[in-house]
């Protein structure tokens, strides 16, 4: 379950090529299943081989071997995109939790609001608060002007620390309808306790919000996202809002593989 617009995707620097190219686009989309953004389905046990099939030549087994070293140096890449910045207003979690979880999304999203209001707040109860789980969160404005709007505001509210304030009240039930013009981001901010709504406003409007979500945003167009909520689990992805037994048995299976 997961929400794509129709829309032209911005231009990125031409020195910076993208993810999915650097570890080879096909290898990527067959073992990563980043182009439809799913997560893999499990291996068969080792050693296994279809009933009448032959075994693999000798040909075969050094492309597979092959593709496997290039898919763990995508992986990597992936795994890579952690910040882990202790500084980070839109992150919450210790920076060295051994599981980070990314999740690209837009305010104007309502499966990111399914997200938020129904599997968010027990990963952070179970996992956050345990030291296994790190959220960070990429703004992907995708959907027009007042997506893009919403976006610099989270960031705002986070340099007075009030991000996740924000970030649920943003996503409350009913809040999407209402939309999300200039009005209505300084109400949510108040509704967030952010103390100081004249800074709020002028950091929203500000180039540091801008270039904030921009470098969000530039980073999901580089690994192939395209539609919200998107989510990375040390690496791994998951499209849309799954139910959370998937992303608990993603984290569990994360944190056991060290």
């Amino acid at each position: 379950m997961s929400e794509r617009p129709v829309m032209p995707r911005p231009r990125t620097s031409a020195s910076k090529k993208p993810l999915l190219i650097s570890a080879g686009v096909a290898l990527a989309a067959v073992t990563l299943g980043l182009l439809s953004w799913q997560a893999s389905a499990p291996s068969e046990e080792d050693g296994a081989v279809h009933q009448g099939a032959s075994a693999p030549s000798s040909q075969a087994s050094g492309a597979a071997g092959a593709a496997e070293s290039e898919a763990d140096a995508a992986l990597a890449q992936l795994r890579g995109l952690a910040r882990r910045e202790a500084g980070d207003k839109q992150a919450v979690g210790r920076p060295d939790a051994p599981v980070v979880l990314i999740e690209y999304a837009d305010y104007k999203c309502g499966y990111c609001g399914k997200f938020a209001r129904d599997t968010e707040p027990g990963l952070v109860e179970k996992y956050v608060a345990d030291g296994t789980l790190r959220i960070e969160w990429r703004n992907f404005p995708i959907f027009g002007s007042e997506s893009e709007a919403a976006a610099r505001a989270a960031w705002a509210a986070g340099q007075q620390d009030r991000f996740r304030q924000f970030h649920s009240a943003a996503y409350a039930e009913g809040a999407k309808a209402k939309g999300f013009g200039p009005d209505r981001l300084r109400e949510l901010a108040k509704e967030a306790g952010v103390p100081d709504l004249d800074r709020f406003e002028k950091d929203m409007d500000g180039q540091a919000a801008k270039a904030a979500v921009a470098r969000d945003q530039e980073e999901g167009y580089r690994i192939g996202v395209s539609s919200t909520p998107s989510f990375l689990v040390n690496g791994r992805p998951i499209a849309g809002a799954m139910p959370t037994a998937e992303f608990e048995a993603a984290i569990e299976k994360a944190k056991a593989a060290g």
